[in-house]
């Protein structure tokens, strides 16, 4: 946990001692593309992978199981085409979240070019206040409040990437880093017309007219219901973050754009936080955001969302 205010730090190495530690066996080279987390691996741990179990899920990124020769079992994301500093990204996010919350967030053992190695929470069954539990975890990570928006550094959402610049005016961030930056790009590549970019430049310049004065928090930054994993002991974990200081409310609202939360993690969410009910009302406009980067990553299928969007504000 870390002080309100404070830029969390966390040192993955303190860490590598409980994961990695054993006697030195040599018995395979990594299989394919597995071979530069092989060489990792042996290079500064004197470990050899013994068995890759690939993990379906991911549309970025593989993934899988590492069994290692010392018996210990980690997870792994690797991808060759992804930016030079894309884990180091996820890394930096996973390690924020995990000074800062009580919910369970897998441990960095090591961030590549080309590869992430991560503590393996397991995979099991939600117990029967999985979604409770959540809601609460959640509601504690938001209660420490922050004097800026945005990070110490950019990351990605997707493989888009997001810009985190630290200010203090939250309207000024969602604006220009959020909504702007995007909807530039959606239209350089012809994905929105030219009135499209222009509703969303309106929107944009009166967003003190639409949403609520909110404190920065950490958030999450991608949080729908592919990025809750529920461990080995049916507790629900926190992965694949795009972290920064931002508005709880844009927190919640991502998690209703594909399919929402049971009502569970909804109700418990506002029992442990002073969130406005009206949020819900609000969770559109703050999706926008996510829906101009669906667009981009994946096309035209989006565009109908947004202007749906748009129509109720402008």
């Amino acid at each position: 946990m870390v002080a309100p205010g404070t830029a969390p730090v966390f040192r993955p190495e303190d860490e590598l001692s409980t994961l990695l530690s054993c006697d030195y066996i040599t018995i395979m080279d990594a299989p394919g593309n597995l071979q530069a987390v092989g060489s990792w691996l042996r290079d500064n741990h004197s470990v050899e992978i013994l068995q890759f179990e690939a993990v379906a899920g991911g549309c970025i990124n593989r993934t899988g199981r590492l069994t290692l020769s010392n018996g210990r079992r980690l997870f792994v994301k690797y991808q060759t085409k992804t930016p030079a500093d894309f884990f180091a990204a996820e890394a930096h996010g996973l390690g924020c979240l995990r000074q800062a919350t009580d919910l369970r967030v897998p441990a960095v053992v090591h961030a590549d070019r080309e590869f992430l190695l991560l503590e393996d929470l397991g995979s099991g069954a939600r117990v029967g206040d999985f979604w409770t539990r959540l809601g609460e975890g959640l509601a504690q990570l938001h209660r420490d409040k922050h004097t800026e928006f945005g990070l110490e550094r950019d990351n990605y959402c997707g493989l888009t990437r997001q810009h985190n610049p630290t200010v203090r005016d939250g309207f000024d961030f969602f604006a220009r880093h959020r909504l702007d930056e995007l909807a530039d790009r959606a239209r350089q590549t012809g994905l929105l017309e030219n009135r499209d970019r222009r509703r969303l430049e309106i929107l944009a310049a009166t967003l003190r007219d639409w949403l609520p004065e909110q404190p920065p928090v950490l958030i999450h930054g991608d949080l729908w219901s592919g990025n809750v994993h529920c461990d080995g002991r049916g507790n629900p974990a926190l992965i694949d973050p795009a972290c920064y200081r931002g508005w709880a409310e844009a927190e919640l609202a991502m998690t209703t754009l594909f399919g929402g939360f049971p009502e569970s993690f909804y109700q418990a969410y506002e029992a442990a936080s002073a969130i406005d009910p009206g949020w819900r009302e609000r969770a559109p406009l703050y999706n926008l955001y996510h829906l101009l980067n669906h667009l981009l990553l994946f096309g035209g299928g989006y565009l109908a969302q947004i202007r749906s969007v748009l129509s109720q504000y402008v």
